[in-house]
């Protein structure tokens, strides 16, 4: 079981401008939505706590080991799947025969599963594949590592409707209750009955990291003819007008993310007010 902290990690690409700005967080063990406007540093974050960018002050912990010193007791528990992964092996089985002995908890039986449930084969070049299935195989492989941290970057790009939902069967599937997987994804509904916590990224800040529990007690999506009147931001939807509004029900509500984080884009100050208000 990993504990994530990010320790005031900021990043920039040039040393006039951040990317990331004093981000401190702890991510507990789940599968975690991570969302933000284009040009946010979801990627960035990602690579950040993945070790393959040092960051120029602060560092991302994994147990308290800093994941850019790259020791392999470290680098063994993480896997990133970024958008646009590439691989100097053919195929699924000579990626597997070259990396996955590096990963102690990889369990081929459940590589074989997931690839089926694709309707892929590991001994299929991957430079025959279309971009789809190509990031099929990509997904079938790193969920089947095992590792502590997973770490996806818009694992849903280029997956037609029946993938999209085979994928969100073998996420259930494969990932342990011990493992923290981060999702950054702008398909906010196709996986949201998975998703244990948030993160909102703007600007290269973290506005929101918590679990979706502690989210809906606080506030909570209705739906109308029209906006609700307390609402701390409505748009309309299917003819339908769906509100966000304070909970004071006691019990966690209902949640649209995709509403929470226009919400949040438009109004962050009021909600995060909210959000921070002991129960």
């Amino acid at each position: 079981m990993a504990l994530i902290t990010l320790d005031r990690l900021s990043f920039g690409y040039r040393a006039t401008k951040n990317v990331l700005w004093a981000l401190t967080e702890t991510i507990t063990p789940g599968i975690w939505l991570l969302l933000g406007e284009n040009g946010a540093g979801k990627t960035t974050l990602l690579s950040c706590m993945a070790g393959l960018l040092k960051p120029i002050s602060g560092a991302c912990l994994i147990d308290g080991v800093p994941t850019a010193s790259h020791r392999p007791s470290v680098m063994e528990r993480i896997f990133f799947l970024p958008d646009n992964l590439q691989s100097q092996q053919r195929n699924i089985a000579e990626l597997k025969a070259c990396d996955a002995r590096f990963y102690p908890n990889f369990n081929n039986g459940l590589l074989d599963d997931n690839l089926k449930a694709f309707g892929l084969a590991e001994d299929i070049r991957l430079e025959k594949m279309s971009f789809g299935n190509r990031r099929k195989a990509f997904m079938a492989y790193a969920l089947s590592l095992g590792t502590e941290v997973l770490l996806l970057d818009e694992p849903l790009n280029g997956l037609d409707i029946d993938s999209r939902k085979a994928l969100t069967h073998m996420i259930a599937r494969c990932v342990a209750p011990e493992q923290t997987v981060i999702v950054s994804t702008h398909e906010v509904h196709d996986l949201e009955n998975l998703y244990d916590g948030i993160i909102v990224l703007h600007e290269g800040r973290i506005l929101v990291c918590k679990p979706v529990d502690e989210i809906a007690a606080k506030v909570m999506c209705v739906r109308g003819s029209k906006p609700a009147p307390d609402a701390l931001w409505s748009e309309n939807s299917g003819g339908l007008c769906i509100s966000l509004v304070k909970n004071v029900s006691g019990e966690p509500g209902a949640l649209d993310y995709s509403v929470l984080y226009s919400a949040l884009m438009h109004n962050h100050r009021a909600i995060m007010e909210i959000l921070e208000t002991e129960v």
